[in-house]
């Protein structure tokens, strides 16, 4: 009886041991099997690119987690070319500094000679194409001997200054040499000065003398409006894209100030005459950003 009882024993641990066994053997097949449908946690050599894309996306539960980068080069390359991605308003102001020089057309050199000037101006870019600008512009040119003569002084000069709104229109913006269209109009004011040398005191560190310096001993002025047009050519200063706002430009324009004719004998001087209107041609450089 002591022996069958001990087979017995024996028996039903036997049995308990291989139901352990197999209970061990599914459990580790139930959490093995998730890792993958192919039953691999990684996947293997010949698995493709999208394969891996999707796993992560599958583990992570966010499948726009890792194509962030592609998205960042493709901002980038919207960049080139000259693009205006921002659309705060500060992004679309532009400003521009020039200068150069002027000379009269063939009608009005009888009045005027040539001369030097300065433009600065600031705006607004609608878009790659169109802006405008309110432009201030000063233009200090001689007087013609013949002019100077009939009021008896010896030297004279003329100052033109003026406000003008002036629309820009670039033909191929997103180009880094490009060719632009300007024009505008608006309030100019022109001051005709007649000069004599007049003795003038001047002194330095160890003593003071005498010299002459032009005075200015009559004048006339006139305000009334003026237009101009013209067209430029300009070249952009790189930037990490291609996309700097910084051009360098040079254009040249027509502009008529609208003068009245003028017969006058400006502080007690000899009578002078002065026709209609000034027309000069401005050729400036300079920079816009």
């Amino acid at each position: 009886m002591s022996f069958l009882s001990s087979t017995s024993l024996m028996r039903h641990v036997a049995i308990l041991s291989a139901a352990v066994v197999f209970a061990a053997g599914s459990a580790s097949a139930q959490f093995a099997a998730p890792a993958g449908a192919s039953g691999s946690a990684t996947p293997s050599a010949g698995e493709s690119s999208s394969s891996a894309w999707e796993l992560a996306a599958d583990n992570t539960g966010n499948a726009d987690a890792l194509p962030a980068a592609p998205a960042a080069e493709g901002a980038a390359a919207a960049g080139q070319g000259g693009g205006y991605q921002s659309h705060s308003l500060w992004s679309h102001l532009t400003y521009e500094v020039g200068g150069g020089f002027n000379a009269p057309t063939s009608e009005s050199s009888r009045y005027i000679t040539w001369g030097g000037q300065l433009n600065l101006g600031a705006g607004y870019r609608f878009n790659p194409h169109f802006s405008t600008l309110m432009e201030y512009q000063f233009l200090d040119d001689k007087l013609p001997g013949a002019l100077i003569a009939q009021t008896g002084a010896t030297g004279g000069n003329a100052h033109i200054w003026s406000f003008t709104l002036a629309p820009v229109y670039e033909l191929f913006p997103s180009h880094t040499n490009d060719i632009y269209i300007t024009g505008g109009g608006g309030f100019y004011r022109k001051v005709t000065n007649f000069t004599n040398p007049t003795p003038t005191q001047y002194c330095t560190y160890f003593y003071c003398g005498y010299g002459y310096t032009n005075q200015v001993v009559g004048h006339f002025s006139s305000n009334q409006g003026g237009w101009n047009v013209g067209a430029g050519f300009s070249h952009r200063m790189g930037g990490e894209y291609g996309d700097s706002k910084v051009k360098l430009f040079a254009e040249a324009r027509f502009l008529d100030v609208l003068t009245p004719a003028m017969t006058t004998s400006p502080n007690g001087l000899g009578v002078t005459s002065v026709g209609k209107d000034t027309k000069v041609v401005p050729v400036s450089f300079g920079v816009r950003w």
